[in-house]
């Protein structure tokens, strides 16, 4: 949804209705993930996609459809369709595709959940997208932290079901996650009948990148292109600077174990944070190593360097009391056997290590393989 949401906004305060279809449940080598989204304008522009191209004929005339009606449609997608092939599916994957009109009738909170979402603020979307009851249907809960000044707006139906789900909600927006959940009509959590659709909008993950060398000005580029927020920290002033790393959201001047542990204290490390040391100088990658790989939860931890560095540097950690099991967790000497070169080559070189180990992927040639295309997370 973010990457329509300017477009979607623009419509909603100029009072018109758009037909959004949202990807909420994928299955096998469905092409794009749960959250995907397409519009179809009040003029019948088509903007975003829900498949990158295969079934975006059918769910544009369903959007159509959906808009005259106003009643919203939960449409499933795949090659167990007898019109699969009609609609184009032809990857072997299955996806439902949640359709519905949204006005500043149907969905009043879309300007504070974008307000949120542009200022990096956690908020979730769920939204009712199968139940016995029809009128349930298209129902909406905006969830944010108990902390925050408005936890939760909107109904599904009952405080029943709301509580239920504003609870799931905040444990999936904590991870970041996006998902379908299922509960009984009422929102019993033993139950089904009722499918609820949680869109978490979490702030982007983070990529922090120690030493500002020439390599780390490509992990800085490529890890903006794949949507994290890149932090470049190095002790030395001459160095670290906003004109050497334009890419860099920050550029900070710090040591960089001192700078990880402000971090730390701040509560602005979390699973999902990814944590490059390009430093290969022990004085600066020790200190920092030391207190990412005690760290109990990050996303990935990597460190730049040759065989031998590598092997005295892990001498060194050992030397600082860390155990086998924490010095596992990195990933040394960083990214995967790619041949590369050059700093754009290393860059895609770890960034393809991140994404494999993240989605559970093998770094093999997918003409190599059997298996699916795309793996779930972790797996």
């Amino acid at each position: 949804m973010r990457d329509v949401l300017e477009q979607l906004v623009g419509w909603w305060r100029a009072g018109r209705t758009v037909g959004v279809g949202t990807v909420v449940a994928t299955f096998d080598s469905a092409p794009r993930p749960p959250g995907a989204a397409m519009l179809v304008g009040p003029e019948g522009e088509a903007v975003g996609s829900v498949s990158g191209g295969c079934v975006e004929g059918a769910v544009y005339e369903l959007a159509e459809q959906v808009v005259a009606s106003g009643r919203p449609e939960l449409e499933r997608y795949g090659v167990s369709d007898d019109q699969a092939f009609a609609v184009g599916l032809t990857c072997g994957g299955t996806l439902d595709v949640f359709v519905e009109p949204v006005s500043r009738e149907t969905f009043p909170e879309l300007e504070s959940v974008s307000a949120d979402i542009e200022a990096g603020r956690p908020v979730a979307v769920a939204t009712v997208v199968a139940h016995p009851d029809p009128v349930w249907v298209g129902r909406r809960l905006v969830v944010r932290p108990e902390s925050s000044g408005t936890p939760r707006s909107g109904t599904l139906g009952s405080d029943r079901a709301d509580d239920a789900v504003a609870d799931d909600a905040r444990g999936l927006l904590a991870s970041g996650r996006t998902e379908t959940l299922e509960y009984g009509e009422d929102g019993q959590r033993r139950g089904e009948g009722m499918r609820v659709f949680v869109s978490s909008y979490a702030p982007k993950p983070r990529m922090i990148v120690f030493g500002a060398i020439d390599f780390a000005a490509a992990v800085a580029r490529i890890g903006s292109f794949l949507g994290y927020h890149v932090v470049v920290c190095d002790a030395r002033p001459v160095f670290a600077t906003e004109q050497r790393f334009p890419e860099a959201d920050e550029v900070v001047v710090d040591w960089p174990h001192r700078y990880l542990n402000g971090e730390v204290e701040g509560g602005r490390i979390d699973g999902r944070t990814v944590i490059c040391v390009l430093t290969h100088d022990p004085k600066f990658d020790v200190p920092v190593l030391e207190v990412a790989l005690r760290l109990p939860e990050v996303g990935y931890v990597g460190a730049m360097g040759s065989r031998r560095t590598h092997d005295d540097r892990m001498k060194r950690l050992r030397e600082a009391g860390l155990a086998d099991s924490e010095l596992a967790r990195l990933a040394s000497p960083i990214g995967l056997d790619l041949g590369a070169r050059t700093p754009e080559e290393t860059a895609v070189s770890i960034a393809a290590e991140i994404i494999g180990l993240h989605w559970g992927g093998q770094g093999k040639r997918l003409s190599e393989l059997q298996t699916p295309i795309h793996h779930h997370e972790g797996r």
